[in-house]
Parts: structure tokens; sequence; C-alpha cells
């Protein structure tokens, strides 16, 4: 097995120490787990901040009855801004 040698500060060791004794394991194994749960999670995670799509990915397409032309055809905009 490799070593890596980071720098915390004291509260984070701390932090750190009670969370190990609370699930009874080393240090070392608890910050194993918790790299290994962050790597997993980044294959589904994004480059950065949501989308609109994905915060409102479920609400897509769940409205029916509008024109289907409605993003592609400018006539639906001849009226926009007046009164």
């Amino acid at each position: 097995m490799n070593t890596l040698t980071i720098k915390i500060p004291p509260s984070l060791d701390s932090a750190l120490a009670q969370a190990s004794a609370r699930a009874q394991v080393t240090k070392s194994e608890l910050v194993r787990r918790a790299v290994a749960a962050y790597l997993a999670a980044g294959a589904e995670r994004s480059a950065g901040p949501p989308s609109a799509l994905e915060l409102a990915g479920d609400l897509v397409g769940c409205f029916g009855g509008g024109p289907d032309d409605l993003a592609s055809n400018p006539r639906h905009l001849d009226d926009f801004g007046r009164p």
C-alpha cells in the first residue's frame, strides 16, 4: 500500500479523530473510505454547477398541448413585448 502525507488544520484532525473513534476504525481507514466515496461520486458529478436541465430534468416534457415548433418558428414572437 502506498503512503500519502497531508497537512490538515487541528480542528479537522480533531473531527477526524472523533469520527474514526465512533466508526471504530483508524483515521487512515476513514480517510481511505472518504476518498474512495468521493472518487466514486465524481463519475456522477459534472465539472461545474448543475445545469438547468439537471436541476429540473424531471419537469422537462411534462406539459403538453403547445405548438410543436415553438422553439424554431419565429412567427411565435410576432407579438412579443406588445401589450
